[in-house]
Formats: C-alpha cells, structure tokens, sequence
C-alpha cells in the first residue's frame, strides 16, 4: 500500500481546528506521585519528545490539569516556551481537581472551573485554550452549570472551542441544548469498542468530532510489551490492576500484538502504528491522542500521521477479535 508522506489534516466537528490525524497524548508525563501516574517520569525527556512529535509535524498537544496533578500542564508549557517551531495547538480538561493532600475531588460548579480554567493559562503560558474539555461528566448534576460556564468561557475568549470527555449521549443530548459540542474524547481501541454501537453514530449524526485516546490501550498494543516487561511495571503504574494487563486476557492480548507486528511488517510500522490506523479507519474518528514518554517512543509512533491500514487488514483484525473473544 503507498504511504503519502505528509500527513492530511482534519476538521474537528464544527470548528476550524485542523488536525493531524493523530496528537500528542500529555497523561503519561504528569509524571509520578498521584493517584493515575504511569510511575516516574524524566521532564527533559517529555520536552524532547513533544518537541520530537512537533518536529515530525503534530500539530496538537492534548493535555489536563488533573495530569500529574498540574505537572504535565507545566512541562507542555515549557516545551512551548523552549520550541522555535510553529506553535501547536494545546487542549486541555477540566472536572477533577486535588487538594493539598493530593487526593482527587470533582467539580463542574462555575467557580472551581473558573479557578481551574485560570491555572491551565498559567501553566501553559497561553492567553487562550484551543478546545478546553469536560473531563468527566462528574458530579452528572452539576453537568448543566459545567456547560453553561464553558460556554460563557468561550464567549468570553478565554477558550477557542469547548467539547466533552467520557460523555453518554444522554449527557451530550442535555449539554446541546446549552450549547454546541465541537468534540467528544472517548476511550476507544480494538480492545476497547463498547463506543461503536451507538455514540460513534450519535456524533456523525450530529456533527461532534470524535478525538479518540489509547487506541494502544496505555501501551498493551504498541508492540514493546511482554508478560516479563509487565510484571516489572511500577509498583505504582496504574496499568498494573486493569483487566487488559492481567490473565486470562494478557495472553490473548499479546498474541492480538503478534498479528499487528506481522501486518505492519509488511508496511515496515510497528505494531501500534497498525493499532493506531485501526482507530482512524471508522468514518467517525476525527484523530486519535498517542502518548510518548521520550523523542524514540514518538519517532516509532509517527508513521500513524500517515499509515493507512486496507480493508483485508482490518477485517483480519476484527475476525481475530471475534474468535478470540474472552
């Protein structure tokens, strides 16, 4: 299959945010010392990754203050403030927040997101958000005023466009008739499709584009995973307690990888490369969030700005997923 070598931008929903098809994922270097960390992190090492990805031509960062706890909202600011490229495009989310003991509350009221809204700014080092995101819908009856105030933020010019995260489409029918939805960022892999059957549609229906996150499901398809690898995860790595990473779908997991490491080796991608294009090939997928903890792991992702998988490939895909279904 021939590759194009520059990556064809995409239109997010109803904005004028043109995206690559796939972004830079900031969860991963918030770094250690909070309740979902990937363990510890290096923040050099997370500046030269982003500005790696940027390099080889992603033009969106996707961030949260609840990453790290505020670190990886600081460590993208720096990137930012140290890169002598064009800038990209920065999201972020709001709904969770920490208190001084670290532990994680949540709140949509106007005034914790106005709080929350000025500290993203702040760390970022950005006058305006490009799309600032509902997190999760959490507390669902504060959904309402958590819209409303994001909306006004909008209005307001603070943030460019504003989209959900973690959405029913009961919540996001509730959330219209405030205000438009530009984006919805749902969990979706070939592992992880519970999406497909109806929210997929209910925002090509409804023009909401669809920016997708772990479509490597937190690393289990990038094809650098093993049994041995995970067992010597961090102690503290969330990953470690997901059904994913433990028996009896580990195994099944691992040989789903094999079959992605051959049908990318005839692309010469790896196999999260394939994991990836399996995301964008649903008409409904706008782009898809890929983390990258070092400039290497982003140099072996990168191939996804442009890889394509055929109908024959993804169909192999999903024949194995329906054969091996756990």
């Amino acid at each position: 299959m021939t590759q194009s070598t520059t990556a064809s931008l995409r239109t997010l929903g109803n904005s004028d945010l043109q995206l690559t098809p796939i972004g830079f994922g900031a969860w991963a270097i918030g770094g250690g010392n909070w309740e979902y960390t990937w363990g510890p992190q290096d923040d050099n090492e997370s500046i030269a990754a982003i500005h790696r990805a940027l390099d080889l031509g992603v033009n969106w960062i996707d961030t949260a203050a609840i990453y790290g706890l505020g670190h990886s909202e600081e460590v993208v600011g720096r990137a930012l403030n140290t890169y002598s490229g064009a800038r990209p495009l920065v999201f972020t989310k709001c709904s969770m927040r920490w208190h001084q003991d670290r532990s994680i509350y949540r709140s949509l009221k106007a005034g914790s997101l106005a709080e929350e809204l000025e500290g993203s700014l702040k760390r970022v080092g950005v006058e305006t958000i490009d799309l600032y995101q509902i997190h999760w819908p959490n507390p669902d009856e504060e959904l309402e005023e958590g819209w409303e105030t994001l909306s006004r933020f909008r209005e307001q010019g603070k943030v460019r466009w504003i989209g959900v995260s973690n959405c029913s489409i009961e919540q996001m029918k509730r959330a219209q008739a405030i205000a438009p939805i530009t984006s919805l960022q749902p969990p979706y892999s070939m592992l992880r499709r519970a999406i497909e059957a109806e929210i997929l549609p209910f925002a090509q229906a409804n023009g909401i584009g669809v920016i997708n996150y772990s479509p490597m499901l937190s690393g289990m398809l990038a094809g650098t995973m093993t049994a041995e690898r995970i067992a010597a995860l961090p102690a503290e790595d969330w990953r470690r307690k997901t059904i994913e990473f433990n028996e009896p779908r580990l195994s099944r997991n691992l040989r789903l990888v094999e079959l992605l490491r051959k049908i990318g080796s005839g692309h010469g991608v790896s196999p999260g490369v394939v994991a990836v294009a399996w995301t964008l090939h649903h008409p409904a997928i706008t782009a898809a969030i890929v983390g990258g903890r070092s400039a290497r792991q982003v140099e072996g992702v990168a191939p996804a700005l442009t890889f394509r998988i055929t109908e024959q490939e993804y169909a192999q895909v999903n024949q194995f997923l329906a054969a091996n279904v756990i």
